[in-house]
């Protein structure tokens, strides 16, 4: 971190939680190395890894696997055999892990959904979010790690940041810039948004996290806390939560910063306790 000593350096930060999704290991533009950092640099309680961790998809169309993308996975496991529960949540990319519903890999369990009460006692639904896809008009341009106009965007990003650092510039997301000024990806967006706060009153919990469209957010609506963690292929992003239950969500490239906060805390929507959703659905 920027203008901290070797001493804070060394010194992991601790959270009850921490949300990853959209990872994409197997895929030329995942950035593994700034997830390394991350990951190595934290403890939590619990890990969630919120789906579309390793690119299946892309790895049948050209096999591609750095080191550091064995190094992240290597990461997990380690943090899973050093006592941090790991709950992986399989996406539409990795979704040949849902095979493996309600059982435990390698001291990693695999859910389909989960529910997490944060310190604050709020409960959050967690999914990947694929299953919104058939409720978004516009599914095709969010689905989309392996599509050949993501494919150019990429490249795009990628370059474009190769030349900034050449000249001393930080990461920064040319994909997420453009897609924010794209009229039907925004409302591709907001229609996976409305989808996944209509799931969460149904399912009446205080919020919920998902991935898969690679646009992390925090916002709340009709008392519902959305929140999206991003992904590591253009946003470089994860969700925390604090001590006192805050959910903040982190930018993690070679600048740290906080992107947004969630003060679930104060959320005035009543918990609705009488129907309980289950844990994990296969």
């Amino acid at each position: 971190m920027t203008g901290m000593t070797n001493n804070q350096q060394r010194k992991k930060q601790h959270y009850p939680a921490v949300w990853i999704s959209d990872v994409h290991l197997g895929y030329k533009d995942c950035r593994a190395d700034y997830l390394l950092d991350f990951l190595n640099s934290i403890e939590c309680d619990t890990l969630y890894l919120v789906g579309d961790i390793v690119d299946l998809w892309s790895m049948k169309r050209s096999f591609y696997w750095h080191p550091s993308h064995y190094q992240v996975l290597s990461c997990i496991q380690q943090k899973a055999l050093d006592g941090t529960r790991v709950i992986y949540i399989p996406g539409n990319h990795d979704e040949t892990f849902r095979h493996y519903i309600n059982q435990t890999l390698f001291g990693v369990e695999v859910h389909q959904q989960f529910i997490h009460t944060t310190k604050a006692n709020k409960r959050f639904l967690l999914i990947h979010g694929d299953d919104f896809d058939s409720a978004t008009r516009y599914n095709k341009l969010i689905s989309i790690a392996g599509d050949a106009g993501y494919d150019l965007l990429l490249f795009l990003n990628r370059w474009t940041n190769r030349v900034r650092k050449v000249f001393g510039g930080n990461y920064y997301s040319l994909a997420a810039w453009i897609k924010a000024r794209v009229h039907k990806a925004r409302e591709a967006i907001a229609a996976f948004e409305d989808a996944a706060i209509h799931e969460a009153k149904k399912q009446k919990v205080d919020g919920i996290i998902c991935g898969h469209i690679h646009h992390p957010k925090i916002k709340v609506v009709d008392g519902i806390v959305y929140c999206n963690d991003g992904d590591w292929i253009e946003s470089c992003t994860a969700l925390v939560e604090q001590p006192n239950g805050k959910i903040e969500l982190l930018h993690l490239s070679d600048t740290q910063k906080v992107l947004d906060t969630a003060d679930v805390t104060s959320l005035v929507k009543p918990i609705q306790t009488d129907t309980k959703p289950s844990k994990s659905a296969a």
